[in-house]
């Protein structure tokens, strides 16, 4: 080969190197294709009090956390969800039940549930220590124990006994203090166990006024909103007014109802001739419907401020996971089978690492700065937050409650875990047997991971839809 012919295959090489990755970035994200709908056309550069951009989102989801989340949520500790579907709706007559085979949710037999799930857990007794540390706390009150019984009788008798009454008092205290903290409202009834891969989110007909009053209600009663703003939703040019508080409400809401609305148009009722082989329906993605929920020309122009909403609601919970990896790390995930669950802690403990790795992540450490006008103002957000928790129990639709309710908790959890200040101060070890620690339950846990999950694949969909509008 001559010099001449080596000297340009150098230029064709360095030409490769430079532009090659910035082509297939291109071509990943469809920036090239002219033909992409205006659903899309304003999706794109940075998301709105944050740091980051749409494409970096779009990368780092689809191709890093999707893939993983999909194999970790398959596992029995985050695929049986306990709730119950039947507490009535505290706001008005629940007059509006879907009668829908597709609306019905069945519970687990008895059978199916691992046995590591079954009986409540004592999770207050110890906190959600690892054996070491619970170990450890057994040391301290038997040496404590130890001490009151070798007391000197000549210095007077301390009874260190508590009684069974006193610790009844303790419970209640306890729960009474963690309710300050919580986002959601508790339950009434433990409820019943449901396999979430047996009973899927996707479209099951639910729609009308009962559906439009639940949405209704979020928007126009418990949403923080600017004066002069009457219509269902918040006009985007308007959420600037607001504070900054004001506005993460907002997009909160508003991107877990993008997400859910993406949901029902990737699994949509395409079909539904009865076949044993699709169970009563034929579902998959609907072009039609999600153009009619998010065109500019069907949404008053706001359907791409929606979509982008979706991104901000994903990288405030991203940053909750980050906030309590410390804590996630040490939970045993325990179902009872020792092998599945070393697997499903190493799962976790993998994605925990790349969430960690993520450069730009949302900033809760500038929200509810100040004195008494911003911790009441702190106390409004939960306290609307909390109403919208209560306002699930009114869905008619089962299918639609179960994964509202699994939703709004996953959300209520990762809103305690950055703004209920413990997370600031949490600590590992016990130093104290009788110290508080703060902790997660595993239903809060299970809601955290499969919430996230949820506006994860509704980013991974978005790139399913975009291919069906080429």
């Amino acid at each position: 080969m001559t010099s001449g012919h080596s000297g340009n295959m150098f230029t064709v090489l360095i030409l490769c190197t430079v532009f090659l990755p910035s082509v297939l970035h291109a071509s990943y994200f469809g920036l090239n294709n002219e033909n992409n709908d205006q659903c899309f056309c304003k999706l794109k550069g940075s998301i709105d009090d944050c740091s980051c951009n749409v494409d970096t989102v779009d990368y780092f989801n689809n191709k890093k956390i999707y893939p993983r989340l999909q194999s970790l949520l398959v596992r029995d500790y985050f695929r049986f969800y306990k709730i119950n579907l039947k507490q009535v709706c505290p706001f008005w007559a629940d007059d509006s039940k879907c009668v829908m085979r597709h609306c019905s949710v069945q519970p687990c037999q008895e059978e199916d549930i691992p046995d590591g799930l079954k009986g409540d857990a004592f999770r207050h007794t110890h906190f959600n220590e690892s054996p070491v540390d619970k170990y450890k706390a057994n040391v301290q009150f038997n040496d404590c124990m130890r001490s009151a019984k070798d007391h000197n009788k000549e210095l007077g008798y301390l009874n260190t006994t508590i009684s069974s009454e006193n610790y009844k008092d303790f419970e209640l205290w306890k729960q009474y203090d963690d309710a300050q903290d919580n986002f959601c409202v508790e339950e009434s009834s433990p409820g019943e166990y449901v396999d979430l891969l047996l009973n899927p989110e996707r479209y099951t007909g639910y729609k009308g006024p009962s559906a439009h009053r639940i949405w209704h209600s979020v928007y126009m009663e418990n949403c923080f909103r600017p004066e002069n703003s009457p219509g269902f939703y918040i006009q985007s040019s308007k959420i600037n007014g607001m504070c900054l508080e004001k506005r993460v409400f907002y997009r909160v809401i508003s991107g877990l109802h993008a997400s859910i609305n993406i949901h029902l148009c990737a699994k949509y009722l395409l079909s539904s001739k009865d076949n044993p082989m699709l169970h009563g329906g034929q579902w998959g993605h609907k072009l039609e419907e999600f153009q009619r929920r998010f065109s500019p020309d069907t949404t008053g122009g706001e359907g791409p401020n929606w979509l982008k909403n979706l991104y901000f609601i994903y990288l405030l919970e991203l940053r909750a996971l980050v906030k309590a990896a410390p804590y996630l790390e040490r939970e045993e995930y325990y179902t009872g089978s020792k092998v599945q669950d070393k697997d499903t802690r190493a799962a976790i403990n993998d994605i925990l690492g790349v969430v960690k790795s993520f450069p730009e992540h949302f900033n809760e450490s500038v929200m509810f700065a100040g004195g008494a006008e911003a911790q009441l103002l702190k106390e409004q957000f939960r306290q609307h937050f909390r109403n919208i928790s209560r306002i699930m129990d009114c869905v008619g639709c089962d299918k639609c409650k179960l994964w509202g309710k699994l939703q709004i908790q996953g959300l209520g959890t990762a809103l305690k875990i950055l703004f209920s200040g413990k997370f600031d101060r949490w600590e590992p070890t016990l130093h104290n047997f009788s110290r508080r620690q703060f902790y997660l339950e595993r239903s809060e846990i299970v809601a955290l991971i499969n919430g996230f999950g949820r506006l994860s694949e509704s980013i991974y969909e978005l790139d399913r839809f975009r291919d069906l509008m080429r």
